[in-house]
């Protein structure tokens, strides 16, 4: 998953590029282990656990661990916008024409090809920036 910029065909031009966002990654993992936290206490007291403050600890440690485990991988994906295609982190291309919507989930913009392809640009600072840029409207 390399940021460098992929071959472009002759006379197509890198309009600009989308990568995931630090602080926006933590924030949305303090948000999951807090709503875990949540979760995991009324779970907890609902089945009678006399310690249902471990289901905090539980949350928290589970959200934390996998959020340093993946950081790297998922802040490092780079998204490369050109005037003709959307160049995923793996390589593969959609063609701008092809694309028939992009909505924002959370701090993701969601690409939606016409064919239903459905493919996620993670921990936007902007998510509806990043929309607006892919749909030609930024």
């Amino acid at each position: 998953m390399s940021s460098t910029v992929p071959a472009l065909a002759e006379g197509e031009t890198l309009i600009t590029t989308f990568t995931g966002s630090r602080p926006t990654y933590i924030k949305e993992h303090v948000m999951l282990a807090a709503i875990g936290s949540v979760g995991a206490v009324i779970v907890l007291m609902a089945m009678g656990n006399p310690h249902a403050w471990t289901g905090v600890v539980g949350a928290v440690l589970a959200i934390g661990i996998r959020g340093v485990y993946v950081a790297s991988e998922q802040i490092g994906m780079t998204w490369h916008l050109t005037d003709r295609r959307l160049i995923t982190p793996a390589g593969m291309s959609v063609l701008r024409g092809d694309i028939e919507k992009v909505r924002t989930i959370f701090s993701a913009a969601q690409v939606v090809t016409r064919k239903g392809d459905k493919f996620m640009i993670k921990y936007q600072a902007d998510p509806a920036a990043t929309a607006a840029a892919i749909l030609g409207k930024g």
